[in-house]
C-alpha cells in the first residue's frame, strides 16, 4: 500500500507538470523526461513510454472544454435545429493541412528520435536554441505589427507551414505548442490567433499519438496502471484548466520573450547537472 502511494503522489507531480508545460511553449516532454530522471515511475518501461503521452490527453481535454464553443461546428440556438458553423469547418480544413507534414515524420521516424534523441544534451540544446529564437523573434515583433490578427483569418499556406515547424517538436526540448507558435509568429499570425491555432492543432495530434501509443502497449492494462494513469490525466487536465486560462489573459497584454528567457535558463541548468 505504501508503495502504491508513493506511485500515485509520483503520477500527481508528473500531472502538475504536463498541466504546465503542454500549453507553455518550454516543452512538456522534455520537463516530463527530466523529471523522470529524478523521479521515475516504478513501472515497466512500455507503460511509462506510453503513460508520457496519454497523460497528454488531460490536457487536451482541458482545452477542449474551455474551447467548445469555438471548436464545435454544430451549434444549437433551439433544441430543434443546429445552426452549421463554415468558419469553423474552415478552420478543421487547415488544421488537417497543418497535421500532415507532422504525421509523416511521426510515422516514420518516431521510433529512431525515442531512440537517439531522448537524452539530457538534447534536450538542453533545443530548449536553449528556441529560447533564444522566442527573444529574437519577439524583439523584431516589436518593430511591426501581425498581418493576420484572427483565428478565422489564418489561410491555407499558413497554416501548412505551421505545420512545418510543428515537425521540429520530434526533437524533446523543443515544444510543440513552442514549435508552432514560434512558426506563426514568423509568419504574421497574432500571439493570441498563434496560440489558438495551437489548441486547434494539439487535438489531433495528441489524439492521434495517443491511439499508437495504445495500440503499440495494448489493452492490458492491471488496476495499479490504471490508477497512475487516470491519476496523471485527472490531474493535468485540472492544471491545464488553471494554465490556459493564465496564458490566454496574459498574451493579451504581454509576449512570450519570458519564456524564452526561461528556456535558456533550464536548458544552462540540465548541462550543469549533466556534467557535474
Amino acid at each position: 500500500m505504501n508503495f502504491d502511494f508513493v506511485e500515485v503522489l509520483k503520477a500527481v507531480f508528473l500531472g502538475v507538470v504536463e498541466g504546465i508545460t503542454e500549453w507553455l511553449p518550454i516543452s512538456s516532454t522534455g520537463h516530463m523526461l527530466l523529471v523522470d530522471k529524478f523521479i521515475t515511475l516504478n513501472m515497466s518501461d512500455a507503460f511509462k513510454e506510453m503513460f508520457f503521452v496519454l497523460i497528454q490527453l488531460g490536457a487536451i481535454l482541458a482545452v477542449v472544454m474551455l474551447f467548445w464553443n469555438k471548436m464545435f461546428p454544430f451549434q444549437f440556438k433551439d433544441k430543434s435545429q443546429p445552426v452549421i458553423r463554415k468558419d469553423i469547418f474552415s478552420i478543421w480544413y487547415k488544421v488537417v493541412i497543418a497535421c500532415i507534414p507532422g504525421a509523416v515524420i511521426t510515422i516514420l521516424f518516431d521510433d529512431y528520435i525515442e531512440s537517439n534523441f531522448h537524452t539530457p544534451v538534447v534536450i538542453a540544446g533545443a530548449l536553449i536554441f528556441y529560447g533564444i529564437a522566442f527573444i529574437v523573434i519577439e524583439n523584431g515583433n516589436k518593430r511591426r505589427l501581425p498581418t493576420t490578427v484572427k483565428l478565422v483569418d489564418i489561410n491555407y499556406r499558413i497554416s501548412f507551414f505551421i505545420g512545418l515547424f510543428q515537425v521540429l517538436s520530434i526533437i524533446p526540448g523543443t515544444s510543440r505548442s513552442g514549435a508552432t507558435i514560434i512558426g506563426a509568429l514568423l509568419l504574421g499570425v497574432s500571439r493570441v490567433a498563434a496560440a489558438e491555432f495551437t489548441f486547434f492543432l494539439a487535438v489531433p495530434v495528441m489524439f492521434g499519438l495517443s491511439a499508437i501509443k495504445i495500440l503499440k502497449f495494448g489493452f492490458s492494462f492491471t488496476s495499479a496502471e490504471l490508477i497512475i494513469l487516470g491519476t496523471g490525466m485527472t490531474v493535468a487536465f485540472a492544471v491545464s484548466v488553471l494554465v490556459i486560462k493564465f496564458l490566454m489573459g496574459y498574451i493579451k497584454k504581454n509576449d512570450f520573450e519570458v519564456f524564452g528567457w526561461y528556456r535558456i535558463a533550464l536548458g544552462v541548468l540540465v548541462i550543469l547537472i549533466t556534467i557535474l
